[in-house]
């Protein structure tokens, strides 16, 4: 009764915040019985999913991805690798051409056995015969009816597919020896939100995916162990033969196989592995949820992925402590191979290598759990939502487990970020992640510059307005889709200050920070009195936290806000005195204020002490400046 009442509640406030803001987001349950031939690494399906339009629009065509059609030979995946500046090395592979070194793409070298396919035949809706087009990595569908807004329609279809040799997260017979990493392989509805629908190609990355419950069967041979999204259903009866799903496959006639039943509830993926090798572990947190590990019978990584389970769930206790409670029973660490890549309810990782790059592809992975699988920002086109923030709560996670503790664990990312500055190269967070000029700058402006906005927020608003901002972040969008915007509007309802220029110079822009000390002078009338100029140089405005250090060992802190944010910030360092000086307004480059010491008595004076002020030139935020180093010949 208590879990029923609880999810009641959470409903009923669901139905009254989206009432009460117009928010709505489409609904879709899918259906799907598979069978594998595992010998042809081939598979046949049939799905119904019924989908429900909560749009205030009638749509008369719908949209699915068809991923496993990227990886052959011409397709877009394929163009974008072999035009790319920088592909990514997982894909290419490096051979001498007159006698120079190139990368080429592992795409266009696939054979018609080991290139990936999924072809859909059957389709209906409502029983009625549908027009469908394949158009690449997109299926077109041009419906016999519209679609009325708050109304539901039946789709049914059957689709055979092939499993490609692992080039990127989905495939087969990866570099560590897994058969099966199932990501991307069946056919998925598009989503369709305020803005339209959202049909992107599979190109590179990332996603978009619609709420909903998947009732899932998978028939394969007996001898693979399966794990993935959802819960097992049938766990009594896996090992005792086959059950009849519906779809036929000639299987040679010894070939024994089982049938594994998943239900995964209010999830917007399905993601599923299987090896005929893998060790199943589990590990139940107190009070929480239950750890399950599939990993290959491989005495090199066994004591690497028995360690890690007790740290697996310290971070989720602590994910759990700093976002909000993890709202499944059950979360699964998958050797996939091919780096690490979230899905709902688990991740495919990589099983080799050093223990500390396990447990750390872990921490990011299961922090996505929060930001995209909870919190489902459209990852195409706001890639430093999920990414960013998600390398935020690693960073936590990773400090908090961590026997030597830092001030800064996201000084890394702050790092990362002013390289790509520092190269000319960047493009604004705002860009869709399909069309970066380079891979890399792709990479630093999701994850590091998407995790400095968040560390940078609470040098705006106050460490511990940041974390309440998490909470209620998490708290009102949960199994939602969240905008930019809404994560700047609810650090603006827990602070009061007012950061829509900070959401636009950050994002949407590649304006930089940069502050100066310009000048630091001595009153002329004979009064100890010291002046100090500084000088906005970077396009993008900041208020200032300033630290004053004497040479008799005292400290004072002084603090300039923004006049654009209308807020003033608690002193972050409360055993310094700390005096708040006018507003800077945007509009003047220079600011001055004075000191009523002589300048004789300062030892330094430091913009930002705190270093969460992603300033892209430091050396002239101190006074005296540190002394200039020539190189000699």
């Amino acid at each position: 009764m208590k879990s029923i009442f609880s999810f009641v509640l959470f409903s009923i406030g669901s139905f009254l915040w989206s009432q009460q803001t117009g928010y709505w987001q489409q609904h879709a349950d899918y259906k799907m019985n598979v069978v594998v031939d595992a010998p042809k690494y081939q598979y046949k399906g049939t799905q119904e999913l019924v989908y429900t339009n909560n749009s205030p629009d009638t749509l008369k065509r719908v949209f699915y991805h068809l991923y496993n059609n990227a990886f052959q030979p011409g397709s877009e995946m394929d163009m974008r690798l072999q035009s790319i500046a920088d592909p990514d090395r997982r894909m290419v592979t490096k051979v001498k051409v007159d006698g120079k070194e190139v990368k080429e793409s592992r795409i266009a070298k696939l054979k018609p056995n080991e290139i990936g396919y999924l072809k859909i035949s059957n389709f209906k809706q409502d029983g009625i015969s549908a027009n469908i087009k394949e158009v690449g990595t997109i299926l077109e569908v041009t419906l016999p009816k519209p679609i009325l807004p708050n109304s539901k329609t039946v789709f049914s279809l059957d689709f055979d597919g092939q499993v490609p040799v692992q080039i990127r997260r989905s495939g087969r017979n990866n570099a560590e020896g897994v058969e099966f990493s199932m990501s991307q392989w069946y056919p998925k509805i598009a989503e369709f939100d305020f803005e339209g629908w959202h049909a992107d190609p599979y190109i590179a990355r990332e996603f978009h995916g619609v709420w909903g419950n998947f009732d899932v069967k998978i028939t394969i041979d007996k001898d693979y162990v399966l794990g993935g999204s959802g819960y097992l259903q049938n766990k009594n009866e896996i090992g005792k033969g086959y059950q009849d799903t519906g779809v036929t496959v000639n299987y040679p006639k010894k070939t024994k196989t089982l049938t594994w039943h998943f239900l995964a509830p209010n999830v917007h993926d399905f993601t599923w592995a299987a090896d005929k090798n893998y060790q199943h572990d589990v590990y139940q947190i107190p009070g929480g949820a239950t750890l399950h590990f599939l990993y290959k019978n491989n005495p090199k990584i066994i004591d690497n992925w028995k360690k890690a389970q007790p740290e697996t769930a310290r971070l989720m206790q602590f994910y759990n402590q700093t976002v909000g409670k993890y709202p499944y029973d059950q979360y699964s660490v998958i050797q996939g191979g091919d780096g690490g890549m979230e899905y709902a309810m688990c991740t495919l990782i990589l099983g080799e290598g050093e223990y500390d790059g396990l447990i750390g592809v872990i921490a990011h992975e299961m922090a996505h759990s929060w930001f995209q699988h909870v919190l489902a920002s459209n990852e195409s086109k706001h890639g430093w939502m999920d990414e960013g923030f998600t390398s935020f709560l690693e960073d936590l996670g990773m400090n908090e487990i961590a026997v030597k503790k830092v001030d800064n664990p996201h000084k890394g990312s702050y790092d990362g970020y002013y390289y790509m500055v520092n190269s000319g190269k960047e493009q604004p967070q705002s860009t869709h992640s399909d069309r970066y000029d380079f891979n890399q700058v792709y990479s630093i402006t999701s994850y590091s510059k998407g995790d400095v906005f968040l560390a940078q927020l609470g040098y705006l608003i106050g460490r511990e307005n940041l974390m309440k901002t998490l909470k209620r972040y998490y708290r009102d969008f949960q199994f939602k889709h969240p905008t930019p915007n809404d994560i700047k509007r609810t650090a603006e309802r827990v602070s009061g200050a007012n950061l829509d220029w900070y959401l636009t110079d950050w994002t949407q822009t590649t304006n930089t920070i940069d502050y100066a000390i310009q000048n630091v002078e001595s009153a002329t009338d004979g009064v100890p009195r010291t002046g100090i100029t500084l000088e906005r140089i970077g396009r993008m405005p900041m208020p200032l936290d300033i630290l004053v250090e004497y040479t008799d060992g005292t400290k004072e802190s002084f603090y300039i806000p923004l006049r654009m944010m209308n807020f003033e910030k608690d002193n972050p360092n409360p055993e310094i005195k700390r005096t708040v000086l006018s507003d800077w307004a945007w509009a003047s480059p220079r600011y001055f204020f004075e000191l009523s010491k002589a300048k004789t008595s300062i030892k330094k004076i430091t913009i930002d002490p705190s270093g969460l002020m992603a300033d892209v030139k430091q050396e002239n935020n101190v006074f005296p400046a540190a002394p200039k180093i020539e190189n000699k010949k």
